[in-house]
């Protein structure tokens, strides 16, 4: 791979190539991707999603949003600082064709700010419930109607590929979706392959997938047109990562590993003193941090500082990684996440292993992802029986009810089963955890006026 293939402004529709020597510096085409994705609407609805605790009512607690916010920055420190070096490094990528290392940051940035905007409500939990309710629910129904792949995609709802169907699918009269840049595209395809074959390898690029069988055409536009290197054979579609997917990954590792489990501690789910033992060891080489972390008054004060100086310690170890592997990572040969070759990695593991422990599994968090599982599969059986009937002419009255709720750019023709199926699961991806709440309080005549 060479990076002014990988750093491709072209956009889907586009007929001739954008030159980054002819952008307008005022207006780059890679801050238009972060705008377009800022202002859509997939992404304001992250504010009422579940990073942590599903429909907390404590302030303080992380949504998708604030967490894909917070991901965006630390990408973009990332990919500046990575930028700076390849520029140093490879100085015709500025003298001739333009590039600078904001460029860099502006693509990860963007990739990062998006990279959750294909999650159902509910998190993570939420993909379980899609994919349960075709594999052990009452989508099984299904299975004989569809190909190999087509199930897998269902069975095995993955976020990855429906924010990737977010970003770029049309609709009547919006061609492309929200238009990003083939190198946003291809920063945010962290798993650039199909549903089948299931994780054929250890390499961290197999271990999900990347894309809906809907969108494998233009998949495959995006990754050949900027020489990603492929990796599957015959009928199965793969390939090696974007070099920059590798960065838009340890932001997200990087966030979620330090913010997540301040979110417990200022819960209390973690103790301060425990966390400062977690903590220390990452932020130990940092000069004078005792004096200062002991002048603060408030807890809420002195994790965040800790805090601050853990990702930038975890972001500096990183871009050396990444930096020490350009040339294997530009030949499609490091199958590792950044964070995996961290020198920090074990200190990683155990606040990961202290965050499962005493966060992901707490009484709080297993008891609304249980509501989460009967309210996706509740609304995902309404809608899809609603919508399939309507389709074979045998809509009774009450699926017509159901179908009104159904906003307006929901009502598309689907003649095909798997496009049906797969259309209604985005839907319903695409909801808050408040507005699952509600249409399912509606649904089961809960609803309070």
């Amino acid at each position: 791979m060479n990076w002014e293939q990988l750093l491709s402004l072209k956009r889907q529709g586009d007929t001739s190539k954008r030159l980054r020597a002819e952008q307008d510096d005022t207006r780059l085409g890679f801050e238009v991707d972060y705008d377009r994705i800022i202002f859509s609407a997939a992404f304001r609805s992250l504010q009422d999603k579940t990073q942590v605790i599903p429909l907390s009512k404590t302030d303080f607690v992380h949504t998708r949003l604030t967490h894909s916010l917070e991901v965006s920055v630390v990408g973009r420190s990332l990919g500046r600082l990575v930028g700076k070096k390849i520029i140093e490094k490879y100085p015709y990528l500025k003298e001739v064709h333009g590039y600078h290392m904001n460029d860099f940051g502006a693509i990860v940035a963007a990739a990062s700010l998006a990279h959750d905007i294909g999650n159902p409500p509910f998190g993570h939990s939420g993909e379980k419930a899609i994919g349960e309710y075709f594999s052990i629910g009452k989508g099984q129904k299904y299975k004989e109607q569809l190909t190999a792949k087509e199930w897998q995609d269902l069975i095995d709802f993955e976020g990855n590929a429906n924010g990737f169907s977010v970003l770029t699918a049309s609709r009547p009269g919006i061609e492309g979706g929200l238009r990003i840049s083939y190198a946003t595209l291809g920063a945010f395809m962290k798993y650039p392959k199909e549903s089948l074959p299931k994780k054929p390898t250890n390499n961290i690029a197999d271990k999900k997938y990347g894309f809906f069988q809907s969108d494998k055409s233009f998949f495959e536009e995006v990754a050949e047109d900027m020489g990603m290197i492929a990796n599957k054979s015959g009928e199965d579609i793969g390939f090696e990562r974007h070099p920059l997917a590798y960065l838009v990954e340890a932001a997200d590792d990087i966030c979620y590993t330090i913010i997540d489990f301040e979110d417990g501690i200022n819960l209390g789910l973690v103790s301060e003193d425990y966390a400062l033992e977690y903590l220390i060891n990452l932020v130990k080489d940092s000069h004078s941090w005792k004096d200062k972390y002991h002048k603060l008054l408030t807890k809420e004060d002195r994790i965040s500082y800790l805090r601050a100086l853990a990702i930038g310690t975890l972001i500096n170890d990183a871009v050396d990684v990444f930096i020490e592997n350009e040339e294997t990572i530009l030949a499609g040969q490091f199958p590792y996440a950044l964070t995996d070759k961290s020198k920090y990695k074990a200190q990683i593991d155990d606040i990961i292993k202290l965050s499962v422990d005493k966060i992901y599994q707490s009484r709080e968090v297993v008891e609304k992802e249980i509501v989460g599982y009967q309210i996706i599969q509740t609304l995902l059986d309404k809608f899809i029986t609603a919508f399939n009937n309507k389709y074979e002419g045998t809509a009774s009255n009450y699926d017509k009810l159901i179908l009104k709720m159904l906003p307006e750019k929901h009502h598309l023709d689907k003649t095909n089963l798997y496009d049906r199926l797969l259309h209604i699961c985005h839907y319903v991806s695409l909801l808050t955890d408040g507005n699952a709440l509600e249409l399912f309080e509606t649904i089961n005549g809960r609803k309070k006026n």
